[in-house]
């Protein structure tokens, strides 16, 4: 019965963690960027749209298609950084031990 209150108690500190690096990851912001910096896109640690900056010279008839792609690409940019701090803040959690394939955290 020891070894299980003290599996309980590893457990339950572990959540603990995990709750206190999901509210940090939340409040993190990364910034992606494409075409040189003249688009860039921020996202919150959720994905969720933060700010997007546009150079004034891509807003020109005629260039909506490239201007689209560089925004897609400046999004694709930064959930890119948004999932490598993921893996890196659970990396810390779990001292390095990797997560079973397709573990997602709860957000």
């Amino acid at each position: 019965m020891k070894n299980f209150g003290n599996m309980l108690k590893q457990a339950q500190q572990m959540q603990s963690k995990m709750e206190e690096m999901q509210a940090k990851l939340a409040e993190a912001e990364h910034t992606g960027e494409a075409g040189g910096g003249m688009v860039s896109v921020t996202l919150s640690g959720k994905s969720e749209v933060r700010a997007v900056k546009i150079d004034p010279s891509l807003m020109t008839p005629g260039e909506q298609e490239v201007l689209e792609d560089l925004i897609v690409a400046a999004f694709n940019d930064a959930r890119a950084k948004v999932e490598q701090s993921m893996q890196e803040q659970m990396s810390d959690l779990t001292g390095g031990l990797p997560l079973p394939p397709g573990f997602k955290l709860p957000f």
